[in-house]
């Protein structure tokens, strides 16, 4: 399928062939008939990708604090390659389109294949042939409304937003500046609520078009005098609400609100402009300021967009899905006119014409509707090379499940830098992200569905970097298919699945010697192996390993115990490992205790102290915290063992005391041991279909994970089986 994408970092605007999405459990499949161009949100994110490095770093300051913050902790090295990757990542334009259902998800009951919807939201509703959307962000279209009426909701959706801040009454006098798209909505939307309304804009066909959509009065900017004009208009006492719909980076709208809007009067900000706040007018007027949260409640929530879970009605009685089917009722009741908003509409493939029109301004528009061939068919694997009749035998076949930023920073780039791997085919949910790998790593041929990979002779391994829910059954997919399988961590997120996982291992290996391997690199971490040489084997030793991760947003899918399995499950393992590498021997009991204020338990399984006592009588006690200060190391480990003291300090220091002399040793960049760990994986998988961390560590690992929970319940240390 065809997809427009902008590239941060070179600025190119594309119109690309990639795969199709996926469809998930919690949404649809959507085969776009009619999106619309929001001309002032996509020309301000073209504007920026097309700013060089410094251009870009003026416009975020923000972004750029997190980089130094960064990279004060990791190093320079690391931090640069992390902020070029995620500038590398092509971005989607588009948040508002129509079109016909395709395929509905598990978890969807109130849809069916062939509804009309219409779709919101960035990353969802994309100008592209066909979507995948959540259930929450889209709402059937009545019988009255075209799809290219459709097509507007969302936009119209931000207006709306904005007019249920205002609290409109029956004869407000009311401002709205800024006669774009949202501004012409917010016009009828006001007016729909019994309001008498004004609008400022600099053009004046956009105060034409106001007046026929039912505004009582307009001002050209720089031509009227807007504060005369609404005291004229308000007889006198001013504005009683001002709606900032325009989009600039100035700070004239706001100073002007100040103005024309009444004492104790209230300003609504719903477009893209300067903040810079007259302190003396709003203050001496008293004025109300508030910032209208794009397209209703709901917006920015993973929970409610990604996750499906509703507001109760009760309670929140707009959503950004009520708010869609408002606005389809509006038009469908002709009380919302979107049709004479249309200027232009432009056939998908022609999309680059429609862009360049909104960049150069070369006649005037409005709104702008891309139409779509629906008939159109789409392949679900895209080649990016030819395909390998006779591929070397001697070369490990790889193919690769999810490109996030880890993968792509950590993985992947050291499976394309050995010689002994050949990247065949690269899966993603997102078309967008697996044809811009795939181009950039120099995979084969790129798709959205799992089973093109399990499937290809071509490929031996399979390396999983999904989210933790899928890679139980992504896993035993693979090993049933008799694949060699590299998992990132954690391999599992119930004590069921590791029982299921371990079984297809088995299994898999009474055919022929296949390789299952977890992705737990910080024993491969070059200060770790440094370390190592100082220690005595088979020798006793006390662990301490603090980890202060610093707070995890509550709304993370991390915290979703069936998609993330929490801190404990996702990332403790981590530690555990690198405490049982130290250590020599198994694990034998642990006992965990989570930290607690007023005697309510915080993050049960986020702060915790963790003791594992191993066979060999090591003792380790991990420190696992999400309150900490952020600014301060992230991983501390201290090892005392036969006369020797050793801190590994972030995989950056290790300080040695040993026998009386001290030694410290520092690198400039962190390395957790991606790259070694990703080495000796593929030379285990290619030798004796083994993995480098013995299956058996694999198990005791996660079997320490479960029995830690477990202890936080019964507050009892847990004996391990061996």
């Amino acid at each position: 399928m065809k997809q427009i994408l902008q590239t941060m970092k070179s600025g190119n605007l594309t119109l690309e062939t990639v795969p199709p999405p996926t469809l998930l459990p919690g949404g649809v499949l959507v085969r776009t008939t009619a999106s619309l161009i929001s001309a002032g949100t996509e020309k301000m994110l073209i504007d920026l990708a097309q700013k060089s490095l410094i251009g870009k770093a003026q416009a975020r300051p923000d972004l750029v604090r997190q980089v130094l913050a960064k990279a004060k902790k990791e190093g320079w090295q690391n931090t640069f390659h992390n902020v070029m990757s995620k500038m590398e990542k092509p971005m989607p334009l588009g948040y508002s389109a129509a079109g016909i259902i395709e395929a509905v998800g598990s978890e969807v009951t109130h849809l069916k294949v062939g509804d009309p919807v219409a779709m919101a939201g960035a990353g969802y509703a994309n100008h592209a042939e066909i979507n995948y959307v959540p259930k929450n962000l889209v709402a059937v279209i009545p019988k009255e409304v075209t799809f290219a009426e459709a097509a507007y909701s969302t936009v119209a959706c931000i207006a709306l937003q904005g007019v249920r801040l205002t609290h409109p009454e029956l004869g407000d006098n009311i401002v709205v500046s800024g006669l774009g798209l949202i501004g012409l909505i917010t016009v009828q939307l006001l007016k729909a609520n019994g309001c008498r309304v004004i609008g400022f804009d600099l053009d004046p066909s956009k105060i034409e078009l106001g007046l026929t959509l039912g505004m009582d009065e307009g001002v050209v900017i720089k031509k009227d005098d807007p504060v005369q004009a609404v005291d004229r208009f308000t007889r006198g006492r001013g504005a009683d609400h001002t709606l900032i719909t325009a989009a600039t980076k100035g700070n004239e709208p706001i100073e002007l609100a100040g103005d024309i809007t009444r004492r104790k009067g209230q300003v609504v900000v719903v477009g893209a402009v300067g903040m810079h706040i007259p302190r003396d007018v709003y203050y001496k007027k008293e004025l109300e300021l508030k910032i209208s949260m794009s397209y209703g409640p709901g917006r920015y929530d993973p929970s409610y967009e990604e996750g499906g879970v509703d507001y109760p009605y009760e309670y929140v009685r707009w959503t950004e899905q009520r708010n869609l089917e408002a606005i389809l009722e509006l038009i469908a009741q002709q009380r919302l006119d979107v049709q004479s908003l249309t200027t232009h509409h432009f056939a998908f493939e022609e999309a680059m014409t429609a862009y360049d029109l909104v960049q150069k301004a070369k006649e005037p528009y409005v709104g702008i509707i891309l139409d779509y061939d629906t008939e159109k068919e789409h392949e679900d694997v895209i080649r990016i090379k030819p395909k390998a009749e006779n591929p070397a035998k001697e070369q490990l076949g790889v193919g690769f499940v999810g490109a996030g930023n880890y993968a792509a920073l950590h993985l992947i780039p050291h499976l394309q830098k050995e010689d002994q791997v050949r990247l065949e085919g690269l899966v993603t949910a997102t078309g967008i992200n697996a044809k811009q790998k795939a181009d950039k790593f120099g995979f084969a041929y790129c798709t959205t569905k799992i089973e093109a990979i399990i499937k290809d002779p071509n490929i031996d391994t399979i390396f999983i970097a999904t989210r933790h829910s899928t890679h139980t059954d992504f896993t035993i997919q693979a090993l049933n298919a008799g694949k060699h399988v590299f998992v990132e961590k954690p391999m599992v997120v119930t004590r069921e699945q590791l029982d299921a996982v371990f079984e297809a291992y088995q299994q898999a290996n009474q055919q022929t010697p296949t390789g299952l391997m977890v992705g737990l690199n910080r024993r491969f971490a070059p200060m770790v192996l440094q370390l190592k040489g100082f220690l005595t084997t088979n020798t006793a030793k006390q662990m301490i390993y603090r980890v202060n991760s610093g707070h995890i947003p509550t709304n993370s899918w991390l915290h979703t115990p069936e998609e993330g399995g929490g801190m404990l499950i996702g990332e403790m393992c981590h530690f555990v490992d690198l405490m049982q590498f130290v250590a020599e021997d198994r694990p034998v009991k642990v006992h965990a205790c989570a930290m607690t204020i007023q005697n309510q338990t915080i993050s049960d399984l986020d702060n915790l102290v963790i003791t594992i006592s191993f066979a060999n009588g090591s003792v380790g006690v991990l420190c696992y915290n999400t309150v900490g200060d952020k600014a301060a190391s992230k991983e501390r480990l201290e090892i005392y063992s036969n006369n020797t003291v050793a801190i590994l300090d972030d995989f950056r220091t290790l300080d040695i005391t040993q026998n009386g002399k001290h030694q410290l040793i520092k690198s400039a960049n962190q390395d957790k041991g991606q790259a070694q760990q990703v080495l000796e994986t593929i030379q285990a998988f290619r030798k004796t279909g083994t993995s480098p961390i013995p299956v058996s560590e694999l198990l005791a690992g996660m079997q320490v994970i479960f029995a830690a929970r477990e202890s936080l319940m019964s507050g009892q240390a847990v004996e391990l089986v061996s």
